[in-house]
């Protein structure tokens, strides 16, 4: 099967067994928590996009510190952010996240919205964080897609190893045809699911013996039969563009005053390169050109 279809097995089969599994191995992360709130759910779904767990939890505990609601981010200029947002990678996520606080204190009072709409139209959400929003922090009925649930349905109900390089339409529609009818149950199936992705069965050496629904595993009962679809795209770092932004940043987030060309040139060897990835950071928003060659986090 190389398409993803609707699962053989009765959906409600699968729930209690997932959320079953998931009352008793979930891990305790501090978003997951009453006292996070909807600002702390939506401030770890920014931070946990394509960074691993480990790496997000010191961040977000300085971070949910220094700003509890969003209407203290939005005080700051968004250079904070991008320096408070460290060595997390992808750094627009913090300029996207601090645009959304600025929006959510100016149209909705500084609470972050409940309606999956009102979250959709924030600047810097996407369809998968307002459903994340919606589900986790309200407990709302939604499908929330990330890579670790799209692998578990893919494996699952639809039989293959992996999920296409990008969300289809047949997988979203999967993903509501599994979806509890009860909000609240559904919004446990969305947890439950993505952690059992990350921590079962994972993208390599998946752990079927611990798997709830080994049983039920459309792959599994298929002899595992390997991935025939598009080769699956690598992450890779070493001397890309990537690196090099990363280490401009890094002399920017250091400093508390604006600091020089030549600061900048001692962290890359190759000029050509360097000057792409810095034009890059300035053309993002990133880093803000001064008059006199010199550079700093954005004021505004």
């Amino acid at each position: 099967m190389t398409a993803m279809t609707a699962t053989q097995t009765p959906p409600a089969s699968l729930h209690s067994p997932v959320i079953g599994w998931f009352d008793q191995h979930a891990r305790d992360l501090p978003w997951r928590r009453p006292e996070a709130g909807a600002w702390g759910v939506m401030v770890s779904e920014f931070m946990l996009q394509q960074t691993p767990v480990s790496r997000v939890l010191p961040v977000y505990e300085q971070w949910l510190a220094r700003w509890p609601r969003p209407a203290d981010l939005a005080a700051e200029p968004p250079g904070e952010a991008v320096r408070a947002w460290g060595r997390l990678g992808y750094p627009r996520r913090a300029l996207r996240l601090h645009g959304a606080a600025q929006a959510i204190t100016e149209r909705h009072g500084g609470d972050v919205p409940s309606e999956h709409g009102q979250l959709l139209a924030l600047p810097g959400i996407g369809e998968y964080t307002a459903a994340a929003v919606a589900s986790f922090a309200y407990g709302q009925r939604h499908a929330v897609l990330d890579t670790n649930v799209r692998r578990v349905f893919a494996r699952a109900a639809s039989g293959i190893q992996y999920p296409p390089n990008a969300t289809t339409a047949a997988e979203r529609k999967l993903a509501r045809a599994l979806l509890p009818e009860e909000d609240e149950r559904a919004a446990r199936w969305a947890a439950a699911t993505m952690e059992l992705g990350a921590l079962v069965c994972t993208a390599k050496n998946e752990d079927c013996n611990r798997c709830p629904i080994s049983g039920q595993c459309a792959w599994r009962l298929a002899g595992k039969p390997a991935h025939q679809g598009p080769p699956r795209r690598g992450q890779t770092y070493a001397g890309t563009d990537r690196q090099v932004r990363g280490r401009l940043l890094a002399v920017l987030r250091d400093a508390m005053t604006p600091v020089p060309q030549s600061a900048l040139d001692a962290v890359w060897d190759e000029p050509v390169q360097r000057a792409r990835a810095l034009d890059g950071l300035v053309a993002d928003g990133l880093v803000e050109p001064l008059a006199g060659g010199q550079y700093r986090l954005p004021l505004s």
